[in-house]
């Protein structure tokens, strides 16, 4: 435990299932980036973490800018000797309409939830490959991303595409001993659900305050929403070496909704 193993970075770890993740990484004794465009809410994640015993930094980044994406693998390196994780969980929803959906709306959230993967996934890799580290890049698709939904169409097609850049990356690395692999969650509880309530509300596809993830949790068979904890333990799993022989996969956290 220790120094031997490594950095793990976490995009958009300042709230939601991408803090859980980084406190379960840094649990695990891995040294932790916590990697946000957020600096405050960022900032004050990677403080608790280390109140609490684990080793964590905050960097500020723009999953979009390679260049800050860049800076934030030579600060894990530097801190914790070389980035063994990568966690590209960034990312972003606006729904509207299907009939309506604009080319804003497209291109601002496919480059977060796309563009933002893939320059995650080349400069983690090539990072790897400079030092000679089997490690592990893993990125956060969605049911979104197997399944559309008429109001989130663009966000659904930039979690697809998670999926197919996951496939894409595994194939690059493997050679290399490097996996890539992906985890689709379903509903889960977090404040990105606030933002998405009062959306759907304002564009008439909900009655009242809530009715969105009551609605869309509706038919999960397991019976609730998740929790980021719900989702975690399967990140630990795929930085574990429990996972050395799966690449290109994307695992469903989803309480049954896709079943494949």
């Amino acid at each position: 435990m220790g120094e031997e193993m490594g950095g793990v970075i976490v995009t958009g770890a300042a709230r939601g299932i991408g803090l859980a993740i980084a406190e379960h990484s840094a649990r695990t004794g891995y040294g932790v980036v916590i990697a946000d465009i957020d600096e405050a809410a960022g900032r004050k994640s990677a403080d608790s973490i280390v109140a609490s015993g684990g080793r964590a930094m905050f960097c500020k980044v723009n999953v979009t800018d390679r260049a800050s994406v860049k800076a934030a693998i030579a600060a894990c390196e530097d801190a914790y000797g070389f980035l063994y994780g990568m966690v590209n969980n960034a990312g972003f929803n606006k729904p509207m309409p299907f009939l309506e959906a604009t080319e804003d709306n497209w291109t601002q959230i496919m480059a977060v939830n796309g563009l933002g993967v893939l320059i995650g996934m080349q400069e983690a890799g090539k990072a790897m490959i400079a030092k000679g580290t089997k490690g592990r890049i893993i990125s956060t698709s969605s049911m979104a991303g197997r399944a559309g939904f008429g109001d989130f169409a663009p966000y659904c097609a930039s979690k697809a595409s998670v999926i197919s850049l996951t496939q894409a990356c595994a194939k690059t690395l493997a050679p290399h001993g490097i996996t890539a692999n992906a985890f689709g969650p379903g509903i889960v509880d977090t404040e990105l659900w606030i933002g998405l309530d009062q959306d759907l509300l304002e564009m008439g596809a909900t009655q009242e305050p809530g009715q969105a993830i009551k609605d869309y949790s509706a038919g999960i068979p397991l019976g609730r929403a998740s929790l980021p904890e719900d989702v975690a333990g399967t990140v630990d799993f795929l930085l574990s070496p429990a996972s050395a022989y799966m690449t290109g996969q994307c695992l469903m956290i989803d309480g049954g909704m896709i079943m494949q």
